[in-house]
């Protein structure tokens, strides 16, 4: 059963035309801490990465591929990491990317492909005066 309705389907694929690089969706699931919801985000994932030839998926196991998980710095399940060709941009979604959030995972996956985010110069400008890093975290609920 599809997840996405045909006029969704239609909708991401015109967003899709966007892309210019590889992207790859790297799902961690694990069936005895999250089981129908770890199988829904997989799920969702594939239909997504079906609608583009430059969007592949890697499902892991958060028990299993610890290494991994601790390289992206995932420690809960569902998580995607929404990573490009050259490196991991550090953008996470932890649970389903359902609702509002579906639209955040397609742009995700734009930005990703081609590198260039959707800001203003002036903010361009004024993120290049940080002095450090900054880890942004969005929570977000349907209620």
């Amino acid at each position: 059963m599809s997840i996405l309705t045909e006029r969704d389907r239609a909708a991401v694929r015109k967003e899709f035309e966007k892309l210019t690089g590889p992207v790859k969706l790297v799902v961690f699931s694990q069936e005895l801490l999250a089981g129908d919801l770890c199988r829904q985000n997989e799920a969702l994932v594939r239909e997504v990465a079906e609608l583009s030839d430059k969007i592949t998926v890697e499902i892991l196991n958060l028990a299993l591929d610890r290494e991994r998980a601790a390289k992206y710095g995932v420690d809960q399940v569902p998580a995607i990491v929404v990573e490009g060709a050259d490196a991991d941009d550090g953008i996470r979604f932890y649970g389903i990317p359902s609702g509002y959030e579906f639209s955040n995972l397609i742009d995700s996956i734009v930005v990703v492909s081609t590198g260039e985010p959707a800001l203003s110069e002036e903010t361009l400008s004024a993120l290049r005066t940080l002095a450090a890093d900054v880890d942004i975290k969005v929570f977000s609920t349907p209620t």
